[in-house]
């Protein structure tokens, strides 16, 4: 995969984990899950680079 594409796919994860977790945020009141959110996403993220 090219290094382009790598990037793309990280920033277009990027804004997800930033308005995702406010959003997770603000319905459970809590930084647990939104801490798990991100992990989820992170783990998403990282297998679609590795790819």
């Amino acid at each position: 995969m090219e290094t382009s594409r790598r990037l793309a796919i990280l920033v277009f994860c990027g804004v997800p984990a930033i308005v995702g977790g406010g959003i997770v945020y603000a319905i459970f009141g809590s930084l647990t899950p939104m801490w798990i959110y991100e992990a989820m996403l992170l783990i998403t993220a990282g297998a679609l680079v590795s790819r």
